[in-house]
C-alpha cells in the first residue's frame, strides 16, 4: 500500500505546478483547447474540437486539411473575424476571447495582416498598386505624411519585385502580380502576423511558387511571422513547417530541414512527419497508418525504455 503524501510533499507539488511555464508562454500564437461551435437550423456543428497550436515568432508555416477540417475557421479566429466558443487564443499578447469590438478593430489594423484567396478581394480597383499599399498607413492615422507613405509603399513593392507595377491599377496586373501587391498591402502596417487564406488557389503552379517566394522574402527580410492556409500539399512543401488539421484538431506535423552531403556538398531538404500530442496526452494517428494495420476503436500500448509501442487490438 502506498502511503498518503505528507503536507510538505503536497506543498512541493503545488509549488512545482505553479512554477511550471504556462502553455504557450513563449509563442507568438497560442491556441489552447480551442472550440468553435456553429448552430444552424437547430443542429450544432463543431468546427474546432479542442485544437492546440503554437506558432513561434518568425515562423513561416502552412496549415493544411480537407474541406471542413476547420482550418478556415481557425484562420478567421486568428484574423479577429470570428470568436471562439471556448478555450484560449492569444496572438502577440492579445486575448482573442475578451476583446471588445474596438479592440478587435485595432487588432486587425495593428497586429495582423490578411491576404485572401480571391485576388480581386485584396485590392481596391480604383487605386493604383502604390496607392493600395499606402492606404492602410493612411487609415491607421500614422503621422507619416503623403511622401513618407509613398516611400514606404515603394519599398514594399520593390521588396516583392513588383515596383514596376506601382502606377498600374489591379485590372492591369496579372494574378501573380495582384497577389504580390496584396502581400505588400498586408505588410504595410508592420503587422506581427501575416495570415493568408489559400493565396495561390487561383494561380498556376509556376505563379504559386513565385508567391511562396514572396512570402519567404517577407519572412526573412522583415521577420514577419506568416501562417498560410492551403489545401495544396505541393504548395505546403514550400515552407519549413506544415501542420495538418483533421476533424477540428491538429493531427500531424511535417518539419523540413536542410542537410549538407559531406561527400558532394549538395544541400537537400529532409522532411519528417510527427503525430501531434495534445495536452491531455491524446494523438491522432495518420489515417493510412490505421488502415494499413486495421486499427479501430482501441489499441494496445507498451512502454519501452525510449519509446511507446502502439499495437493492433489482438482480442478481436
Amino acid at each position: 500500500m502506498t502511503a498518503n503524501p505528507s503536507l510538505s510533499e503536497l506543498a512541493n507539488r503545488v509549488t512545482e505546478a505553479r512554477d511550471r511555464p504556462v502553455y504557450g508562454h513563449d509563442a507568438l500564437i497560442t491556441c489552447d483547447r480551442l472550440v468553435r461551435v456553429f448552430t444552424a437550423d437547430g443542429v450544432e456543428v463543431q468546427a474546432l474540437q479542442g485544437l492546440d497550436l503554437l506558432v513561434r515568432e518568425g515562423e513561416l508555416m502552412a496549415l493544411v486539411g480537407a474541406s471542413g477540417s476547420g482550418k478556415s475557421t481557425l484562420m478567421n479566429i486568428l484574423a479577429g473575424l470570428d470568436t471562439p466558443t471556448a478555450g484560449a487564443a492569444r496572438v502577440a499578447g492579445r486575448d482573442l476571447l475578451t476583446m471588445t469590438a474596438r479592440d478587435r478593430l485595432a487588432y486587425r489594423r495593428e497586429v495582423v495582416g490578411f491576404v485572401w484567396q480571391q485576388t480581386s478581394r485584396n485590392l481596391l480597383p480604383y487605386l493604383t498598386a502604390a496607392q493600395n499599399v499606402a492606404l492602410p498607413l493612411q487609415l491607421a492615422g500614422t503621422r507619416k505624411g503623403r511622401r513618407a507613405r509613398a516611400e514606404r509603399a515603394l519599398e514594399l513593392l520593390e521588396l516583392l519585385h513588383v515596383a514596376d507595377c506601382r502606377d498600374r491599377h489591379p485590372r492591369e496586373l496579372s494574378g501573380g502580380q495582384q497577389q504580390r501587391v496584396a502581400i505588400a498591402v498586408a505588410l504595410a502596417g508592420g503587422p506581427s502576423v501575416l495570415l493568408a487564406d489559400e493565396p495561390t488557389g487561383e494561380l498556376d503552379s509556376q505563379t504559386a511558387a513565385q508567391i511562396f517566394e514572396a512570402f519567404r522574402t517577407a519572412n526573412e527580410t522583415l521577420g514577419t511571422t506568416i501562417v498560410i492556409v492551403t489545401h495544396d500539399q505541393a504548395a505546403a512543401g514550400e515552407v519549413r513547417r506544415t501542420v495538418a488539421i483533421r476533424d477540428g484538431r491538429t493531427s500531424t506535423e511535417v518539419l523540413r530541414r536542410s542537410e549538407i552531403d559531406a561527400t558532394t556538398g549538395h544541400e537537400t531538404v529532409v522532411a519528417r512527419e510527427y503525430a501531434m500530442l495534445d495536452r491531455a496526452g491524446r494523438l491522432q494517428l495518420p489515417a493510412d497508418y490505421l488502415d494499413a494495420l486495421d486499427m479501430r476503436e482501441r489499441v494496445a500500448l507498451e512502454l519501452e525504455a525510449d519509446h511507446i509501442g502502439v499495437w493492433p487490438d489482438d482480442t478481436r
